[in-house]
């Protein structure tokens, strides 16, 4: 690898996120999704597949598309994710995970213990997460506009 060229940042991506992405594919979330894979290297859990397919309908009734293109953004969108096995994280991370959000939102779970195993950020657009965690002392978040800056740099 050259010396002026930079190692890609790791960073956790959470499912409001790529919904963001899928909606609109032009967005800011969408652009870096789709246009950062030599910054940015993203990460999410294995279930985070089927959640979209689970929400292919509303997908299509908020963003207006017929499912054929709202299928078109999702692959756009997640093509430089890396989906990993949640079975690959420590229980001990697990359990970590789901004491700090269980009082905030248990959906989020896997999206910590990622951060905690990986020790990379979560990004998020998830403002009662966030806060609700700062809390808590958990500040392992990066936000779209943190990361369009370090994208620039």
């Amino acid at each position: 690898m050259p010396a002026s060229r930079k190692k890609a940042v790791k960073i956790i991506v959470d499912a409001n996120i790529v919904f963001s992405g899928i909606l609109n594919t032009n967005s800011k979330i969408g652009d870096l999704l789709i246009n950062s894979q030599s910054h940015f290297n993203f990460i999410a859990p294995d279930f985070m597949r089927s959640e979209i397919h689970k929400h292919y309908t509303r997908l299509c009734k908020i963003s207006g598309l017929p499912l054929p293109r709202v299928k078109e953004a999702e692959f756009q969108v997640t093509k430089e994710i890396n989906f990993i096995s949640e079975e690959q994280i420590k229980e001990s991370h697990w359990r970590f995970a789901e004491r700090l959000v269980s009082d905030i939102d248990p959906n989020d779970t896997p999206y910590i213990a990622f951060s905690r195993h990986f020790r990379f950020r979560v990004w998020s657009g998830d403002k009662a997460l966030m806060k609700g965690l700062g809390s808590k002392n958990f500040r392992n978040f990066v936000t779209t506009d943190e990361l369009f800056k370090l994208r620039e740099k």
